[in-house]
């Protein structure tokens, strides 16, 4: 019976790896700011099976509750096996431009916040010498566009963190996988002119996140042709990358 603390919990996302993890007996201490909806969830996946689905409401920028939230899942889950986070938001790249308010509260939240969320994860993991932390970053940190390179820089701070985590971690038997969706259907992206066929559901990149963190696996593009994509991307060079509208 696994252990899973999952922050960000009420994210589409988060929910169907959760709801897979339920199938298979396991216990969660699911972590959001939304109390309603987070109950919501609770309520769901022990109807599906699972034997505990504590809640605590944390917003991730309130740093000062992060310690808080770690005692309580120590309280009431024990000890992880495995740590999924997932919090995020999706910006106004308009917004960040005309406002540098703006802009940095919505790289606090998606880089700052989840990198001060995983100081005290990783060393929780490494002083228990076990488990899998696997964290959403995004294919958007690959390569800044002008789309999106507010939301593509905190992913990409997250990214470089986690590589450097990843390494370290592993000294100590715990290991961290980290997750590059692409096109997701979710609540977060409904209404934006995404390439249908490149748009994943999120029933489909929980599975994929699901399967990696039982193979361990180090980097996670989901589905997985962006792997392909990026590369693509990447390797435009930029004089070029410059002149694109992406």
């Amino acid at each position: 019976m696994k252990n899973i603390l999952i922050v960000g919990a009420t994210s589409a996302i988060a929910h169907a790896c959760a709801r897979q993890w339920a199938q298979q007996g396991a216990r969660f201490f699911l972590v959001a700011r939304n109390s309603e909806r987070l109950q919501q969830i609770a309520d769901d996946l022990a109807a599906r099976g699972a034997p505990l689905a504590a809640t605590f409401r944390l917003d991730i920028d309130d740093l000062a509750q992060h310690a808080t939230m770690l005692e309580r899942c120590a309280a009431e889950l024990g000890a992880p096996d495995i740590v999924l986070v997932a919090p995020g938001t999706l910006p106004d790249q308009a917004a960040c431009q005309a406002d540098a308010t703006v802009a940095v509260r919505e790289f606090a939240t998606n880089a700052v916040s989840v990198i001060a969320l995983l100081t005290p994860i990783a060393n929780l993991l490494e002083a228990q010498k076990q488990g899998v932390l696997a964290v959403i970053s995004s294919v958007a940190g690959d390569r800044g566009r002008p789309s999106n390179y507010l939301y593509g820089s905190a992913k990409a701070a997250l990214s470089a963190f986690c590589e450097g985590l990843r390494a370290r971690l592993f000294k100590a038997g715990v290991h961290l996988v980290t997750i590059k969706p692409g096109f997701v259907a979710t609540p977060m992206t409904a209404g934006l002119p995404l390439p249908g066929p490149l748009v994943a559901t999120a029933d489909k990149v929980a599975s994929d996140i699901v399967k990696a963190v039982e193979k361990r696996k180090d980097v996670l593009y989901t589905p997985w042709f962006w792997s392909l994509i990026m590369l693509i991307i990447r390797s435009v060079p930029q004089f070029l990358f410059k002149r694109a509208s992406l």
